[in-house]
C-alpha cells in the first residue's frame, strides 16, 4: 500500500475509530491530535492555544493577545489565530504525506495532502447519538444535549472545511468513497477502505 489516507467524519461516526484501526490493519502511521503535537513544537505554540483554536474560523481581532505569532517583524503577525495555525498544521500534514503512506484524520488533510485516498464517515444522528452516549463517560448529559453537541461540532468541522478549501464538507463527489457506519458498522468500513485503494486513481 502506497497511497495516504485521509478520513473527514461526521462527529460521532467512529471516523477516528476506524483510521485507527485501518492504520493498524495496513501497518502504517496514524495522525490526529499527533498533528497538534508537531505544530506546537515546530512553531513553539503551547498545544493548549491549538487545542483551543482547533477547526475554528471567523475569530475577529479584539486584542495582541488573539495573535499566535509573537515576533512583532513576523510577516505573518497580522493573520488572524485560525490562519496562522492552519498554515502550520498544514506544513506538518504536507511533510507527513512525504514520508510515505499514512492515514489522517481531519484537519482538510484531503485537500492538504497530495493526491491522497479520500474517505468520509457519516451516520444517522440517532447512531451517532448512540455511540457517544455508550462511550461518554460523563454522568447525566441526556440524549438531547448530545443532538445539540453534534450539530455544533459538525457545524463547526463543516464551516472550517469550507472556509480553508472551498469544497462542501461530506459532498459524496468529492471524496474516493462516502460510508455509512451506522449501517455498515466500523469493521465493515474498515475492510472497504483498504479493498477500495488499490482500486482509485
Amino acid at each position: 500500500m502506497s497511497r495516504v489516507i485521509t478520513i473527514s467524519r461526521e462527529f460521532g461516526s467512529g471516523g477516528r475509530e476506524i483510521g485507527f484501526r485501518l492504520a493498524k490493519k495496513l501497518g502504517i502511521p496514524f495522525y490526529d491530535k499527533e498533528v497538534i503535537s508537531m505544530a506546537s513544537e515546530d512553531s513553539n505554540i503551547s498545544e493548549e492555544f491549538f487545542h483551543a483554536n482547533d477547526e475554528v474560523v471567523g475569530r475577529i481581532k479584539r486584542s495582541q493577545n488573539d495573535y499566535a505569532t509573537v515576533d512583532p517583524f513576523s510577516p505573518v503577525y497580522e493573520i488572524p489565530v485560525s490562519d496562522q495555525l492552519f498554515v502550520i498544521q498544514s506544513k506538518i500534514i504536507k511533510r507527513l504525506t512525504q514520508q510515505g503512506p499514512c492515514v489522517i484524520i481531519g484537519r482538510c488533510s484531503d485537500i492538504v495532502a497530495e493526491t491522497p485516498f479520500q474517505v468520509f464517515i457519516c451516520a444517522s444522528l440517532k447512531k451517532r447519538v448512540e455511540r457517544l452516549m455508550s462511550l461518554e463517560k460523563e454522568d447525566g448529559i441526556t440524549k438531547k444535549q448530545m443532538e445539540a453537541r453534534i450539530r455544533s461540532i459538525d457545524a463547526k468541522r463543516r464551516d472550517y472545511y469550507q472556509y480553508y478549501t472551498g469544497n462542501e464538507w461530506g459532498k459524496p463527489k468529492n471524496y474516493h468513497l462516502c460510508l455509512n457506519s451506522g449501517k455498515l458498522g466500523i469493521e465493515a468500513c474498515i475492510n472497504l477502505i483498504a479493498a477500495s485503494i488499490p482500486l482509485a486513481n
